[in-house]
């Protein structure tokens, strides 16, 4: 089947979307890593860490079009908070071990079937080998560890529905169609 070439509208907004998208990620890197700290830091490894999360969730959230950017913002906020509060209440009375590792993976997959959102298991499961490997690298501070994960996808999720936005305003403005 001989391949189709873009045509000068797909290519002005693909540039347009991957521009945005780079900027955005950017951005969430820089609060998380540069600002963030100023307010607490756990360690410059943390940072660079929680700096890659906000990184993923700008990532995750930012679509071409708007709407599609809020229902992955709320799919990916659902997961997040599902891992985070399994992590949470296991980080504040023990420490890492490897079999809790396994078994709050598994948990955090069947809470997200419970609650009937099946599409969230793999972020819940990789919030939670996130949140709990950076336990195991920094045992002093696990149990803020799921706190500054949740804080770190807030800054990517907002600073995703603010690319996803503007992108959509920018797409109206050059009347380029996604």
């Amino acid at each position: 089947m001989p391949k189709s070439s873009l045509t000068p509208a797909q290519v002005k907004a693909a540039v347009l979307a991957s521009t945005v998208l780079a900027v955005g990620c950017l951005c969430s890197y820089w609060l998380v890593d540069s600002v963030r700290p100023n307010v607490y830091s756990a360690s410059a490894t943390d940072n660079a860490l929680g700096g890659l999360w906000a990184v993923i969730a700008t990532i995750v959230v930012t679509r071409t079009g708007y709407a599609e950017s809020q229902k992955a913002a709320v799919g990916r906020l659902l997961a997040t908070m599902v891992g985070f509060a399994l992590c949470q209440i296991y980080l504040i009375f023990l420490p890492f071990h490897l079999w809790a590792f396994a078994l709050l993976l598994g948990l955090s997959t069947l809470a997200t079937a419970v609650l009937r959102r099946p599409d969230a298991a793999v972020t819940a499961a990789v919030t939670t080998a996130v949140v709990m490997i950076s336990a195991q690298v920094s045992p002093e501070h696990a149990w803020r560890l799921p706190v500054l994960r949740l804080a770190d996808t807030l800054v990517g999720l907002i600073v995703g529905l603010v690319a996803a936005r503007l992108l959509t305003w920018i797409n109206t403005k050059l009347h380029v169609s996604t």
